[in-house]
């Protein structure tokens, strides 16, 4: 296929969005449930509170024994008791002026419709108790089901939990939940010239970055990297590995391999493969430019660039993509506002992703652009975030509006 033949990251996206493909659920307790994605709504099985409760400790009161108390007029009222946390109260406000103690938290008797904070109360002694402040009917209390009605939704479907959600699940009775499997993603890193972070390296040899890299990546998006290690420029070598990690995997990922190059045998590996197809050979974007995706069956297979930077930009963009599709969990990113340094220009035709660092200057965020040549990582170890230019822009003026997203 001719490389040059290539496909906006839009098109791309459209079609990585109409693959098919399911993952396995498990149940696991809540112990166990951060950062994992659910698969159904959580729907409430209690009220929340299921019981009248204070949310100040105070007096419980019937708001008209209080009308009208001031600092200069006080209101008069007769110690009942005390409610204990935890303990469903049988105490009942029956006679008017009546009152009991209860804790923030606490359960709010029969016959009371607010409570008066202890900060403006005076204890005369075991029996009497004077007020310096009036109430209304459902001040400092929280009524049943005011947090969460019984039957209600709470968290949909595809939310990634965090450790907030957790505390609400506690609250409704569940201990275990249903969740998505962590997708696995087999790391295949490809080259003759590629040797482990370890070695010493020969000239015309570069160390392994990518495994690493894609590696770490992997679990910051919530999902369990295999590494395949380095495979050398041969064909039934490459297409051995690539069928175990499609065989043991959800997702592939190959780095290296991609170009035009005539040891590169990913396309050729990825046509050969069981019900092997070839869907993308190219995307108009920068870094990134010669991606490959293909599929095995019903799994698909992410032909990355050998450069770090265009591999991770690759991997934000496509990959996250796909990921965040077969689990239905879409990340909300915001971005950061800045002004642009200076003038930069940029050929028409292909979306860019620009590395940027950020800088304050006179309380306003400035971005300024990571030059490099595409085969040098330093871009990649300075930049902030990026920038994304649109396909058919020319680029950015300065002194422009743009926003930065985090890498």
């Amino acid at each position: 296929m001719d490389l040059f033949n290539v496909m906006t990251v839009k098109d791309t996206t459209k079609l990585i969005d109409s693959f098919s493909y399911s993952l396995a659920t498990e149940k696991v307790t809540l112990l166990n449930a951060t950062g994992r994605i659910l698969t159904n709504d959580v729907i409430a099985k209690d009220n929340v509170p299921d019981f009248r409760r204070s949310t100040v400790d105070g007096y419980a009161v019937n708001s008209r024994d209080v009308f009208g108390a001031s600092e200069s007029i006080q209101s008069v009222l007769d110690l009942k008791g005390e409610i204990l946390m935890g303990e469903e109260p049988s105490a009942e406000i029956k006679i008017p002026g009546q009152c009991y103690y209860v804790p923030t938290g606490g359960a709010i008797p029969m016959g009371a419709d607010s409570v008066v904070m202890i900060e403006y109360t005076e204890k005369l002694d075991d029996e009497v108790i004077l007020t310096s402040k009036a109430t209304s009917p459902g001040e400092n209390v929280v009524e049943i089901g005011e947090d969460i009605k019984k039957g209600e939704q709470v968290i949909a479907k595809g939310t990634k939990l965090r450790a907030y959600e957790i505390g609400v699940l506690a609250s409704l009775g569940y201990y275990e939940v249903e969740v998505y499997k962590k997708p696995k993603i087999g790391i295949i890193s490809t080259g003759d010239e590629v040797v482990h972070p370890a070695e010493s390296i020969k000239p015309g040899q570069i160390r392994d970055i990518n495994t690493y890299l894609l590696h770490s990546l992997t679990e910051e998006s919530g999902c369990e990297p295999v590494n395949y290690g380095v495979v050398k420029d041969e064909y039934e070598l490459l297409k051995q590995t690539v069928e175990k990690a499609v065989d043991e995997c959800d997702i592939v990922l190959m780095s290296g391999g991609s170009s035009v190059g005539k040891k590169d045998n990913t396309v050729n590996v990825i046509k050969d493969l069981n019900d092997g197809e070839l869907m993308v050979h190219g995307i108009s974007v920068k870094p990134g430019k010669p991606t490959i995706i293909g599929k095995s069956g019903n799994k698909i297979i992410f032909g990355l660039p050998g450069h770090p930077l265009a591999c991770a930009v690759i991997f934000k963009v496509i990959v996250k993509h796909y990921i965040e599709k077969i689990t239905g969990h879409k990340e909300t990113i915001y971005p950061i506002e800045c002004r642009f340094k200076f003038n930069y220009h940029k050929a028409k035709g292909r979306e860019e992703f620009l590395p940027v660092t950020i800088e304050e200057k006179k309380g306003e965020l400035v971005a300024a652009p990571v030059f490099g040549k595409s085969g040098l990582i330093t871009g990649f170890s300075k930049a902030w975030g990026f920038i994304r230019i649109e396909r058919n822009e020319e680029g950015i003026k300065e002194g422009q509006s743009v926003k930065v997203f985090k890498f």
